[in-house]
């Protein structure tokens, strides 16, 4: 079992950044491969990014490319996302999830995810 606590929202102007964390509790966190997905009013949840049980692979959507970076560390229970450049059109609840991996790859599908956070809201104004 893994609970998944997301902060690091908030509201900023176009052109800014944010770095999101989730704090995850529960053992064996570095078996579990790490997503983020967002969801617009309105919307489906969508895919951001996601990566590996050792960080070695990561993948994101091409809106992000080049602007939103994945990263975690397995000694401190936390995957980030590093968004810069931020974009209206970014702005969204973003949700943190997590799987048991066993190889070092990721799903990049919410529907492969076990376990989900709260969210957090990321508001970007023009």
């Amino acid at each position: 079992q893994v609970q998944l606590v997301e902060s690091g929202g908030g509201l900023v102007q176009a052109g800014g950044s944010l770095r999101l964390s989730c704090a995850a509790s529960g053992r064996s966190f570095s078996s579990y491969a790490m997503g983020w997905f967002r969801q617009a009013p309105g919307k489906e949840r969508e895919f951001v990014a996601a990566i590996s049980w050792s960080g070695g692979s990561t993948d994101s959507v091409n809106s992000v490319k080049g602007r939103f970076t994945i990263s975690r560390d397995n000694a401190k229970n936390t995957v980030y996302l590093q968004m810069n450049s931020l974009k209206p059109e970014d702005t969204a609840v973003y949700y943190c999830a997590a799987v048991q991996a066993p190889y070092d790859n990721y799903p990049t599908e919410a529907s492969d995810y076990d376990y989900w956070g709260q969210g957090t809201q990321v508001t970007v104004s023009s």
